[in-house]
């Protein structure tokens, strides 16, 4: 049996002091390495946000998908391109 502190350690108990040791060393190695990323990221890098599509972008996607023949890419392409209609 293993004395701690003049306390008897045995089955559980010395499992849990185990498990608790590994985990408080995750967690330290793990707020280490999230703090040494934070440090050296380049200067205005941010996280990657998706650029929204431009409608063209958009048309030429269903088109390259098959949704929309060639016909129509490039009736919606014209109308596009035309800008807004103004209504009198």
């Amino acid at each position: 049996m293993m004395s701690w502190y003049d306390h008897d350690v045995s089955g559980w108990g010395w499992f849990a002091m185990s498990a608790s040791m590994i985990l408080f060393w995750a967690l330290i190695i793990t707020a280490a390495v999230l703090l040494f990323r934070a440090l050296n990221r380049p200067p205005g890098e941010h996280t990657h946000t998706p650029v929204a599509s431009t409608p063209e972008q958009v048309l030429g996607v269903r088109f390259a998908r098959g949704e929309i023949d060639e016909e129509e890419y490039w009736r919606r392409l014209s109308a596009l391109r035309a800008g807004p209609l103004t209504k009198s």
